[in-house]
């Protein structure tokens, strides 16, 4: 189901300009839409003035944003995958690497928004992929650790369900959720050089048989998931993967990461939330924790209002009340240097996981939006059993050099 909110717009006054102007902005993320609303509402103070123009989809964010840029529609402020995506998108954007927004990044998140040595994106946050667990759920069914091999989680989900849990929620019916898994065994299949493996899929030189973390461990874990998970899996989504980890009737979200926690607790406050990497085999070395800026917004290089939006991002980074934004507000890993982390468990287990034991590869920016829409769509024709694993990895193939291999 399509979920697109059209947010009021705000009138903004920016004091250095003798003229209003409007600022449109139409990124993915949702899940931020509050936030956001929150950050706008205090940029009024500042510029009384300017009106920004807010939207935000998940679902058919790629399909909608490339309808607008090829109207020459482009809105001022959207967004993308950060990583190849920057190089995509470069001829249509603002390199802003002279603007105190580039300066402010962290070292992390501005070398997967560059092109070169142009700037030509920033993020909302930094980011943890992995399992997000309920521990209350894994105390009442006797699992005492998160399982590190794929036959412990095997064992772990028969206790689950034994307890009277359900063990997975998918998120199944969000396309974008198939690539933060996948991404994990991407890592376990290459763990040393994954942009490497997405070349060569690209160029037509890898084959999913060639990688059995791909063609064996990745379709068994979403069997795994579709066999012990939600009745419907095509029509679960984000906010009810967040509704049934809140519930404390499910042990564990597939697909999500640090992003959750914060409307979760909303919910309920006292849950227990666990995190952990995937276990995509028996080599307990490659449950890992992924970590990144993953997600990047960009500005329009013919926007009519370029002055006026670079002084809205530049006060989002710099400002006080920006900085503290997107730990105090958003409750996010902020992508700014010398800014406390949020007090959230996924943020803090995430941290020390990936210190203790390192982090995997963010294998999602090494491809577009473009080819992991599809990719989402065509797993869901896999998870819906009209298609068989081999067929959807032959058009998992095609498409990936259809659209990776330009």
């Amino acid at each position: 189901m399509k979920r697109l909110f059209l947010m009021t717009a705000v009138a903004f006054m920016v004091t250095s300009f003798s003229f209003a102007a409007e600022i449109s902005m139409f990124i993915s993320q949702p899940e931020y839409a509050d936030a956001i609303n929150k950050l706008i509402a205090e940029y009024k103070k500042v510029a009384p003035d300017i009106t920004i123009n807010y939207e935000t989809t998940q679902s058919d964010y790629p399909t909608l944003l490339k309808a607008r840029l090829n109207s020459g529609n482009a809105p001022d402020i959207f967004s993308s995958t950060a990583g190849k995506e920057i190089s995509v998108y470069q001829s249509l954007t603002q390199d802003i690497a002279d603007q105190p927004v580039a300066k402010a990044m962290t070292d992390a998140v501005r070398s997967v928004m560059m092109s070169g040595k142009e700037v030509h994106g920033f993020a909302i946050k930094g980011n943890f992929f992995g399992i997000v667990y309920n521990k209350a759920v894994f105390e009442k069914a006797g699992v005492k650790e998160f399982p590190q091999t794929f036959s412990a989680l095997q064992a772990a989900v028969a206790k689950i369900k034994a307890a009277g849990f359900t063990p997975f929620t998918d998120g199944f019916g969000e396309w974008w959720v198939y690539k933060h898994v996948f991404q994990h065994f991407l890592y376990a299949a290459q763990p040393k050089d994954v942009a490497g493996l997405m070349k060569a899929f690209a160029a037509g030189k890898a084959h999913f048989k060639d990688y059995p973390a791909l063609y064996n461990d990745f379709f068994r874990f979403v069997d795994l998931v579709v066999k012990n998970g939600d009745k419907k899996p095509l029509e679960s989504t984000i906010s009810a993967e967040i509704a049934a980890l809140a519930s404390g009737k499910v042990g564990m979200v597939v697909g999500q990461g640090a992003w959750i926690e914060g409307d979760t607790l909303k919910i309920d406050p006292t849950v227990a939330i666990g995190f952990n990497g995937y276990p995509v085999n028996e080599n307990a070395n490659l449950t890992r924790v992924i970590a990144g800026g993953d997600q990047a917004l960009r500005i329009s290089k013919d926007s009519k209002v370029l002055k006026e939006t670079l002084a809205f991002v530049n006060w989002w980074y710099t400002s006080d009340y920006g900085k503290n934004w997107f730990s105090q507000v958003a409750g996010v890993i902020p992508p700014i240097k010398d800014v406390p982390a949020p007090d959230f468990e996924i943020i803090k287990q995430g941290t020390q996981l990936s210190s203790t034991k390192g982090a995997g590869t963010l294998g999602i920016v090494y491809a577009t939006d473009g080819f992991w829409q599809n990719f989402g769509e065509m797993m869901q024709s896999y998870v819906a059993g009209t298609d068989t694993k081999d067929a959807v990895i032959a058009k998992i193939e095609k498409k990936w050099i259809e659209i990776e291999g330009k």
